[in-house]
């Protein structure tokens, strides 16, 4: 299982980590807390979404830890540093745009990207469908008004 959807918990892990180390700690804590998890899952909905949740969980906790600590992100992780055409460059625009959403809307755009239907994206973060429906175009409307820093 770690295997197959180890680049979906990295995904999540990525977009609230603020640097290479902290998504290394966050995904091992995303694995540990579905190895914990593993006897409670009933297949009541698909893996992949039951991991996204876990995963997504997982994150929402930490962010929570870290605002009661008051930390302050030291760097900003950037995978795409050494861009070589437009289309790395647009890619790393799009993640850095993502990373200063809230929590809440990462995670709705991340499953969106991942191409999840609106129907499991809702089941997963907890909102009707039609909240996702709205929410993904107000989503993408902030993305557009964002600038590039």
């Amino acid at each position: 299982m770690v295997e197959q959807h180890k680049s979906t918990v990295y995904t999540v892990c990525y977009l609230f980590a603020d640097d290479a180390d902290e998504v290394n700690d966050l995904f091992q804590e995303a694995l540990i807390n579905l190895w914990k998890g593993w006897k409670g899952f009933k297949g009541r909905s698909e893996l992949k979404s039951w991991i996204w949740r876990v995963s997504f969980n997982t994150c929402i906790s930490y962010e929570r830890r870290k605002k009661r600590r008051h930390e302050q992100p030291l760097t900003n992780i950037d995978l795409f540093s050494e861009t070589h055409n437009e289309d790395d460059r647009q890619i790393r625009l799009l993640y850095n745009r993502i990373h200063r959403l809230k929590p809440f809307d990462r995670a709705i755009v991340l499953l969106w990207l991942e191409n999840i239907s609106y129907d499991e994206i809702a089941a997963i973060v907890g909102i009707t469908v039609k909240n996702v429906s709205v929410r993904l175009y107000r989503i993408k409307e902030e993305l557009k008004r964002m600038s590039d820093q």
